[in-house]
């Protein structure tokens, strides 16, 4: 029979705290990760829809030339919504006396397993048009952001693709958009002269009353339809040059020439999969 001591030694044992059974040797809980799962087309859906979404509210993207390209705040919370986190581990000095370089090295770590699953390297210099000026930290940091971006982009493009954006990072695209740019001035061809007409001018042709509108444009695919195609290009029957030229074209797709290539994959893949003649995607 236990005395009233012994009784309020074995509830101070119970209600030890999760902080001390660690210290006394006990192994700590793993947390669980929340994250999508991409081979789950629902989950593959959901999440393009909310980067895109993400993205948009936030405006993580810049347009250049008519294209939006992502951010790497944007491409970060992509792949943290799938676990993957970026680790910078290595930042080399390649500068000399005429110019401040560095290049970096980032790897992406999945939380679910703790295993490296992609890599990405890049390089920025004060040499680049526009970063004339750039402080060393400044040449540093950038070239981990840009090696962040670079890694995420080397196996979630398609993601970025879904979700309506080219999947080239916004920061890799920065050397290209500024080549015309030096010191912050924007140079570009002189507009033409304009020549003094003799000719008397034409008459203004006025819009009959009643003339039909103008035909609607044509619905563009949706992130859905985009997401769903990626996914069935994913399958190992879809060659590598299919799946090259089918994304290379997707954002061309409006929506119905998009249901009708979900159509076309899916019994392509039908009928691979069974044995059948093969038929070509495009």
């Amino acid at each position: 029979m236990k005395t009233n001591n012994q009784n309020l030694s074995d509830e101070n044992q119970s209600s030890l705290s999760a902080e001390q059974k660690v210290e006394k040797g006990a192994p700590a809980p793993k947390r669980k990760v929340e994250s999508y799962d991409i081979s789950r087309s629902d989950e593959t859906l959901q999440l393009a829809s909310d980067v895109a979404r993400f993205i948009k509210e936030n405006k993580l993207f810049m347009n250049m030339q008519g294209k939006e390209y992502v951010n790497v705040e944007g491409w970060q919370y992509a792949g943290s919504r799938l676990g993957i986190l970026p680790i910078v581990e290595e930042l080399t000095n390649l500068s000399d006396g005429q110019e401040v370089k560095y290049q970096a090295r980032v790897r992406l770590l999945n939380l679910r397993n703790e295993q490296i699953i992609g890599s990405g390297f890049a390089i920025c210099s004060n040499k680049e048009p526009g970063k004339k000026f750039f402080q060393e930290f400044a040449i540093a940091s950038m070239a981990q952001t840009r090696a962040i971006g670079k890694a995420y982009r080397n196996i979630l493009a398609w993601l970025i693709r879904a979700a309506g954006y080219d999947p080239t990072p916004a920061e890799e695209m920065e050397a290209f958009h500024n080549s015309g740019r030096d010191n912050g001035k924007q140079y570009s061809e002189p507009a033409p002269v304009k020549q003094e007409s003799t000719e008397a001018p034409a008459p203004v042709t006025a819009v009959p009353v009643g003339s039909p509108e103008p035909e609607a444009t044509v619905p563009m695919a949706t992130t859905r339809q985009k997401a769903e195609i990626l996914l069935l290009l994913n399958n190992d029957v879809i060659t590598k040059e299919e799946k090259e030229k089918m994304i290379g074209s997707i954002n061309k797709l409006d929506r119905d020439r998009a249901d009708k290539a979900i159509d076309k994959l899916k019994k392509i893949i039908a009928q691979r999969q069974s044995g059948q003649p093969v038929q070509q995607v495009a």
